[in-house]
C-alpha cells in the first residue's frame, strides 16, 4: 500500500518465471529514483485454487483493501482467471465490492486477453477526471466481443498469407518481413500474438504441400495403367502374382525406368521428387499404397475381360457357323433372336455381333456363291443355246428353275433372289 517507491536501476518482471532466467528475456529497467504510485489495481482470484480458501483470500483481500483506502488514492478491484471462474467467488467479489463506496469492478482474464486494458484504462480515469468515464463490461459479453473481434482478424490475417504465401516452400522469416506493413498481420499479432501467426502460416503451407503432393499422386495414378498396359499386358504372366513377385518382375522390364523411379528415401511424399518439375515417372513405392492397388486389380480385371470377351467372340462364331437357322442373306435383326438366350450375348457390345455377324454373312455369301456357279457349271446344258447376254424367256426361266429349285444349292441363296 505503499504510494513511494524507490526502484532505481532495478529489472522490470512480467512473471515469475523470469526470476533466476533473466538472460532469456527482454530487459527492461525500472525508471531511475523515485517512483510515486498514483492508484491501485486491487487483484482478487476467482479459480479454484489448489489447497486455498477463497474466504480466507477475501478476509485478506478486505483488510489490503482498508491499508489502501487510507492512502486516498483510486483502486479498482480486478476479478482475475475469470475464465476459470467459480460463480460463488464471483458473485462473493462483487458483493465485497458493493459494501464499499465507488469501488468499481472489472472481470478479467490475462490468458484470454479479456478486459486486461479496461481494468488499466478504469483506474486511469479514475486518476484523472478529465477522461471519460469507463463503461464496465461483464466477463462474458467482453470474451464474446474478444472472440469476434479475433475471428475478424484471423479472418483478414489468413487471407493475406493466401495472398502472400504462393508456395509450400515459403519460410517465416521472409513472409513475416513481407507482412509486417500491412494492418491485417499487425491486427492480428496484436490480438494473438507472434508465435499464433507463424502457427497460422505453418498450416497454410502445410495445406499448400498437400496440395502439391495431390496434385502428383493424381498426376502418377493417372499414369500408372498406361505403366501396367506398357510393361504387363498378358495376363498369363501376372494372374495371381503376390505383390513383391509383381514388383520384381516390373523391375525386370526393359521399359521399367521409362515409367517409374527406385527412390532411395521412402515414402514419396516425404521427398524431393514430388517437387521435381521435369520427372513425372511414378515412385517406385507408391504401388504399396491402396489406390495403386485399387489400379492394379482394375488392370487384371480389364485383362480378364479382355480375355473373357475374346472367348464369347469366338464362341460367337462358332456357334453362327454351327447353326442351321443363320442363312447367307439373312438380316441380323431377324438372327438375333436365335442367340440371345446364349452365354456370350451380354459380354459383348451390339456394334461387336454387327461386325461380327457381318462378315460373317460376307464369308456365307460368297461361299454360297461359289456354290451356285458350280451347280450353274453341273446343269450348263441348260443354257447351251442362249446367247451371250441373251434374257432367258419366261417359258425358259421355268424350265431352269423347275431343273434347279430342289437343288440345295440353289434355295441357299434364296434371300439373294435379285443377285441369284
Amino acid at each position: 500500500a505503499a504510494t513511494k517507491l524507490a526502484s532505481a536501476e532495478k529489472l522490470m518482471y512480467f512473471c515469475t518465471d523470469q526470476l533466476g532466467l533473466e538472460q532469456d528475456f527482454e530487459q527492461k529497467q525500472m525508471p531511475d529514483g523515485k517512483l510515486p504510485v498514483d492508484g491501485f489495481l486491487l487483484c482478487v482470484d476467482v479459480s479454484r485454487g489448489m489447497n486455498r480458501n477463497f474466504d480466507e483470500q477475501l478476509k485478506f483481500v478486505s483488510n489490503l483493501y482498508n491499508q489502501l483506502a487510507k492512502t486516498k488514492k483510486p483502486a479498482v478491484v480486478v476479478l482475475t482467471k475469470c475464465d476459470e471462474g467459480v460463480e460463488r467467488y464471483i458473485r462473493d467479489a462483487h458483493a465485497f465490492a458493493l459494501g464499499k463506496k465507488n469501488l468499481q469492478v472489472v472481470e478479467t482474464s490475462a490468458r484470454s486477453n479479456v478486459n486486461v486494458e479496461l481494468a488499466f484504462g478504469t483506474l486511469v480515469q479514475l486518476v484523472d477526471r478529465s477522461r471519460g468515464k469507463a463503461k464496465i463490461i461483464p466477463y462474458f459479453e467482453a470474451l464474446k466481443q474478444q472472440s469476434q473481434q479475433i475471428a475478424a482478424a484471423k479472418d483478414r490475417y489468413e487471407w493475406l498469407v493466401g495472398r502472400v504465401v504462393k508456395s509450400h516452400h515459403e519460410l517465416w522469416p521472409n513472409v513475416s518481413r513481407k507482412m509486417t506493413a500491412a494492418p491485417e498481420y499487425q491486427d492480428y499479432v496484436y490480438l494473438e500474438g507472434t508465435q499464433k501467426a507463424k502457427k497460422l502460416f505453418l498450416q497454410h503451407v502445410q495445406r499448400l504441400k498437400q496440395e502439391h503432393v495431390e496434385r502428383r499422386r493424381k498426376l502418377y495414378l493417372a499414369l500408372l495403367p498406361q505403366a501396367l498396359d506398357a510393361l504387363v499386358p498378358d495376363l498369363d504372366e501376372i494372374d495371381r502374382l503376390s505383390r513383391a513377385k509383381l514388383e520384381k518382375l516390373l523391375e525386370a522390364k526393359p521399359d521399367f525406368l521409362k515409367w517409374f523411379v527406385v527412390l532411395e528415401e521412402t515414402p514419396w511424399d516425404a521427398t524431393g521428387h514430388a517437387d521435381s518439375a521435369d520427372d513425372e515417372r511414378i515412385p517406385f513405392d507408391l504401388l504399396e499404397t491402396p489406390a495403386a492397388e485399387q489400379l492394379y486389380e482394375a488392370h487384371l480385371e480389364k485383362l480378364r475381360n479382355e480375355r473373357k470377351r475374346a472367348e464369347m467372340r469366338r464362341a460367337f462364331r462358332e456357334n453362327l457357323e454351327s447353326s442351321p437357322f443363320v442363312t447367307p442373306g439373312k438380316p441380323w435383326e431377324e438372327a438375333r433372336s436365335f442367340i440371345m438366350n446364349e452365354d456370350f450375348y451380354l459380354w459383348l457390345d451390339e456394334s461387336v455381333y454387327v461386325d461380327i455377324y457381318g462378315k460373317h454373312q460376307k464369308q456365307l455369301i460368297d461361299r454360297a456363291k461359289e456354290d451356285f456357279q458350280e451347280l450353274l457349271l453341273e446343269y450348263s446344258e441348260l443354257f447351251y443355246e442362249l446367247e451371250l447376254d441373251a434374257k432367258p424367256s419366261k417359258e425358259k426361266m421355268g424350265v431352269i428353275q423347275e431343273v434347279l429349285g430342289e437343288e440345295q444349292r440353289f434355295k441357299a441363296l434364296q434371300k439373294l433372289q435379285a443377285e441369284r
